[in-house]
């Protein structure tokens, strides 16, 4: 929020509807990621709000997160239909993990976003 410059609050309407996964060491955060069944955000599950924390960059708990984020999906709701919105330098990461740009692009607090979506 601060890096990226994109002050909002961190509790939203959507928190509570969420499944809130994190790894963290010491107690403290180094990354997160929510995730939600169908109908809350997308007509499909999807992932959101995707961090790792400056501690945690260069460890690889981002592809940890998102690969445990899609077991989660696929094991807990019974679907591999997830849809994300990533920023637009993270679309080759998230394409490792089956997801494909749908070609909705658009501005997010001034940063580019592309919709995408794994089936």
């Amino acid at each position: 929020m601060v890096e990226q410059d994109c002050p909002y609050p961190d509790l939203d309407d959507y928190d509570q509807k969420a499944l809130h996964l994190w790894a963290e060491k010491d107690q403290k955060v180094l990354a997160y990621c929510r995730i939600f069944n169908k109908g809350i955000k997308y007509p499909e599950t999807s992932i959101g709000r995707v961090l790792t924390t400056e501690k945690g960059r260069g460890k690889n708990f981002g592809k940890q997160l998102i690969q445990y984020a899609v077991e989660t999906i696929e094991n807990r709701f019974r679907t591999s239909e997830i849809r994300i919105s990533a920023q637009d330098y993270l679309l080759r990461f998230y394409s490792g993990f089956g997801f494909e740009d749908t070609g909705k692009k658009y501005l997010e607090d001034n940063i580019p976003h592309t919709e995408m979506f794994r089936k």
